[in-house]
């Protein structure tokens, strides 16, 4: 490493704590700060980074973003030793990753990491790392100690691919809650459902955060939060230029940013209310009863689509004419709600219309008025 062998790690969350704390044990000079003012016991701690980073040889960052890397590298760049390194494994935008190395040069690190609190305690995290062979060879020692060294061509890349390992996180969770909740609506018991999922591609996950998934969750404690999370695809939404669902799904759990990831997946279906409009479109469908339309949009809806190649726009009032009662194949016929998505007072939902020879993909905007629900508009999509 470097002339000082003291390690400062600035930034002692749940992933700093751990490395600090991890570093410490096997006997490392260890120093920690934290913006927050909560540290650790096992680890001796400064309340200015200053102090930390004067006697360091090895500066490591475990903060929340970007812009808290800059802020703190901004505050002590003064105190940084001559051959001082900054090794960073905070989840950042891969753009900002390739500033703070073209600043800091062959003395930076940036060094993301997959795997969380226990991963840190068992040394097992896979780590990212990107920087010149000479530094990387200097810090070794310090990343081996903390899990596998994976070497990465540049800072921009290995911010990249932790996002997108995050990703594939985000996926799961969102899938995990899928089942629980069809489960729900199944009406079958939590704890028989976790001991099924354990056994399938979800297993690893269901065992992992089983205390917090099931029906009353112990104390168990927040190894990754719903927010740090919601902003890992946020990242990753702002920097691919691609939508991305999950960042959605996340954003719009209705559960404490600081709660565990695995709480993202407990949340309930949306409320009846939300699905009542699309329900009784679907009856109107069935029955061929038009009443039921009219109950199910806002008598200002349009329903929009191509038809024989031309745009049709039928008010609703319009398309309500088409409907003349039961349709002599209604019993080959099916329709599904696909998605639904809630934002506050509007939504989004997609339904399967499968007709005899044609299938119709619908898109809804929907409204909250009052304390009901309404189709605003709809789009649709035909497949002969």
């Amino acid at each position: 490493m470097t002339t000082s062998h003291t390690i400062a790690v600035l930034g002692l969350g749940h992933m700093g704590g751990a490395i600090a704390a991890r570093l410490a044990a096997q006997g490392r000079d260890v120093v920690g700060w934290t913006r927050s003012g909560r540290t650790p016991g096992s680890v001796r701690t400064t309340s200015d980074p200053n102090d930390a980073v004067a006697k360091a040889g090895l500066v490591l960052l475990a903060l929340f973003d970007g812009p808290a890397c800059r802020q703190v590298l901004d505050d002590v760049r003064d105190s940084l030793q001559a051959g001082t390194i900054v090794l960073n494994t905070s989840t950042i935008a891969p753009a900002e990753a390739a500033e703070l190395a073209r600043q800091l040069g062959p003395s930076y690190v940036h060094a993301p990491v997959l795997g969380s609190v226990p991963a840190v305690a068992a040394g097992a995290l896979q780590i990212l790392a990107a920087a010149d062979q000479d530094t990387l060879d200097r810090v070794r020692p310090v990343l081996e100690s903390l899990g596998t060294v994976r070497h990465v061509d540049d800072a921009c890349t290995a911010a990249a691919l932790k996002l997108i390992a995050n990703s594939s996180l985000t996926g799961a969770v969102l899938a995990l809650r899928d089942s629980l909740r069809q489960a729900d609506a199944l009406g079958l018991p939590r704890a028989q459902v976790l001991d099924v999922l354990e056994f399938g591609q979800l297993g690893g996950l269901v065992t992992r955060k089983r205390p917090f998934l099931a029906d009353q969750p112990g104390t168990a404690t927040a190894a990754f939060t719903i927010g740090a999370l919601a902003k890992d695809m946020a990242l990753l939404a702002a920097a691919s230029d691609t939508p991305l669902r999950s960042a959605v799904g996340l954003t719009d759990t209705p559960a404490a940013q600081e709660a565990d990831i695995a709480v993202a997946a407990t949340v309930p279906a949306v409320e009846d209310a939300v699905l009542e409009p699309l329900r009784a479109y679907i009856r109107g469908h069935a029955t061929g009863d038009p009443s039921h339309f009219r109950d199910a949009f806002l008598p200002t809806a349009h329903i929009e689509g191509v038809r024989d190649g031309a745009l049709v726009s039928w008010p609703v009032a319009e398309y309500c004419t088409l409907f003349q009662g039961l349709a002599p194949d209604e019993p080959t016929r099916s329709r599904r709600i696909d998605a639904i998505d809630v934002h506050g007072t509007v939504a989004t939902a997609t339904l399967t219309l499968s007709h005899g020879a044609d299938t119709f993909t619908d898109i809804f905007l929907l409204v909250r008025v009052h304390d009901s629900w309404r189709i605003a508009d709809k789009a649709y999509h035909r497949h002969s």
